[in-house]
């Protein structure tokens, strides 16, 4: 199941956007290093010299920790613009757009984008954390009319602790969907978990206190792909499964993820089926 992001709604919509932008002529440049060629001065400020900020501009980490996979993640949304980059916490130029042609003359104003998911065999932990380290990232942007736009976005290494004595109808859920044996259980299916209260005991910063943002569970249905996500507040610790998602025999795949007041987010996933 490809994870589901917060705000799944509006993501989706955010998808769709980047797929138009993917569809348009730009230039998109990742890398350790990149050459500059800005038309004129780049400083975050507008005409009067006051900064310009991003309506949002987010930049944070999702871990699987199901798969044992990490990506970065980032959400920018503001006013109209023709050129969009980011810049590490040593000023070296990790991403940078421009929008060309018909859409150069509409403008951008949202972005989301999240980087590829290498299994830990393929990527350790160690090194990607090394590859994107903590710090303050620049967002910068060149609005239709020249103005400039700027934000600072603070990535951490402080990752929320998975979920844990996570049941379904008060049996042990299965380690991961390929279990051998999933839990049957009749309707109403309610999905509980132990509240997370500590960062993750192996990666990032471990064994420190966290402030949980908010919880979100999704679960899908395996033979339609009907999905339901749901957001939940920060001390929620339970969730009821709407008994239209399912009939008896279906197999239904669920997602609970921690996010942490940083925006890094942690999930976990299972399957049940319901008798």
């Amino acid at each position: 199941m490809k994870h589901t992001r917060t705000k799944t709604n509006e993501l989706t919509r955010h998808m769709r956007l980047f797929s138009v932008l993917l569809g348009a002529v730009f230039v998109l440049i990742l890398g350790p290093s990149a050459p500059l060629s800005w038309a004129g001065h780049w400083d975050g400020h507008d005409d009067n010299g006051e900064e310009i900020p991003f309506a949002d501009a987010e930049l944070y980490f999702e871990l699987n920790n199901t798969d044992g996979d990490l990506g970065i993640h980032s959400l920018i949304d503001g006013e109209p613009w023709k050129r969009l980059r980011i810049e590490d916490p040593r000023e070296r130029l990790m991403l940078d757009i421009r929008v060309q042609g018909r859409l150069r003359r509409q403008g951008l104003t949202e972005l989301f984008f999240e980087s590829a998911e290498p299994s830990f065999d393929e990527l350790a932990p160690e090194k990607f954390f090394r590859r994107f380290p903590e710090g303050e990232y620049e967002i910068e942007g060149i609005t239709l009319e020249g103005e400039e736009l700027e934000s600072i976005a603070e990535l951490t290494h402080l990752l929320p602790a998975p979920p844990d004595n996570v049941k379904v109808n008060d049996s042990p859920a299965a380690v991961n969907c390929d279990a051998d044996s999933l839990p049957m259980v009749s309707a109403p299916v309610t999905i509980s978990w132990d509240p997370v209260t500590q960062s993750h005991p192996d990666l990032g910063r471990t064994g420190e206190p966290i402030e949980v943002d908010r919880y979100q569970v999704v679960v899908e249905q395996e033979e339609s792909g009907l999905v339901l996500s749901v957001e939940l507040p920060d001390d929620a610790t339970s969730f009821t499964v709407p008994e239209e998602l399912a009939e008896p025999s279906d197999t239904l795949k669920f997602e609970i993820l921690v996010r942490e007041d940083s925006g890094n987010q942690t999930a976990v996933e299972s399957c049940f089926v319901l008798k």
